[in-house]
């Protein structure tokens, strides 16, 4: 398989400050890979060194097949990328700062930028200067930029930072189509799970420099902690049934029964026809799914909890 990216004990540090230690990754060509971390974890360093705007002080970076070193001109023609708040010249309107970028990407030709004012939901915007933007429309013009000529690789730091949630949906088709309709690769960094969690195939998760985990999405579902919740009218009977039943259940502060056990979890219609049988009336059964949020933050040790538990 072809890589897009690969990065071999890549680290960087600024005096004491690690802000990044030991990352190994490999991004394959064709897949959307999220980069996820608290703000300050070290995302966008390593997006840095990726582009060859910082020296990293250990290890090394490939990117589309090419040592990535400063000053070098390869491999940036099929790159585009976005990184912190998007550049722009403020005197010059949407439409000439794009035209500015269509010319720094020789055989780029002149109607890509129309259309890519399209695609992005720009034209009402076309012919304002840059400086009065809003902060939405300006990373919608940093995303023009990055993807106007059509890259092989888009690298993106908080791609949806200041987008409203219409034009994240539209963010998220148009890097669908990059990487589903031609063939491009996507690595996006990002602090919030639930929005990379509906588009990325495989995520990476950084915490204080370090590579904390990498798991496919499925892989993602299946470590979320589940759980059944019942209520009873008789509650205490309802206990005491599962527990002969070799389903232990819990009884909560707020009087439901809580089921960890993943056989319960997944088959809740035997549970409730246990209970049935034994003469128990059920008024609430609901497999309850931990949320992304509070996943990652249990993931990082941020939740009040160990990683390992």
């Amino acid at each position: 398989m072809s890589m897009s990216i690969e990065t071999n004990d890549l680290g960087k540090n600024y005096r004491s400050v690690k802000a990044v230690e030991h990352l190994s990754l490999r991004v394959a060509e064709g897949e959307i890979y999220a980069f996820l971390g608290l703000n300050g974890a070290g995302k966008t360093t390593t997006i840095r060194m990726l582009l060859g705007m910082i020296k990293p002080t250990t290890g090394s970076a490939k990117v589309l097949g090419t040592t990535v070193r400063l000053g070098s001109r390869d491999p940036w023609g099929a790159v585009g990328y976005m990184v912190e708040d998007p550049h722009a010249y403020p005197e010059l309107t949407l439409r000439e700062n794009l035209e500015v970028a269509r010319r720094l990407h020789p055989g780029t030709p002149p109607k890509a930028v129309g259309e890519i004012i399209e695609r992005l939901g720009l034209a009402a915007y076309a012919d304002r200067r840059a400086g009065t933007l809003s902060h939405g429309n300006a990373q919608r013009l940093g995303l023009a930029k990055a993807m106007l000529h059509k890259p092989r690789l888009l690298i993106l730091d908080e791609p949806a930072n200041g987008l409203d949630p219409a034009g994240i949906v539209e963010i998220r088709a148009l890097l669908l189509e990059l990487t589903s309709g031609q063939g491009g690769t996507v690595f996006m960094s990002s602090h919030i799970l639930a929005e990379v969690s509906r588009l990325a195939g495989r995520i990476g998760i950084i915490h204080q420099g370090r590579l904390l985990q990498e798991m496919d999405i499925a892989e993602l579902e299946r470590n979320r902690k589940r759980r059944l919740l019942l209520r009873a009218r008789q509650v205490e009977d309802a206990q005491r049934v599962l527990l002969d039943a070799g389903q232990p259940a819990e009884l909560l502060p707020d009087g439901a029964l809580e089921l960890k056990n993943a056989d319960a979890v997944d088959h809740p219609d035997d549970i409730n026809r246990l209970l049935v049988q034994a003469g128990i009336s059920l008024t609430r059964l609901l497999v309850d799914e931990e949320e992304l949020e509070p996943y990652f933050l249990r993931l990082v040790g941020m939740d009040g909890g160990s990683r390992n538990e």
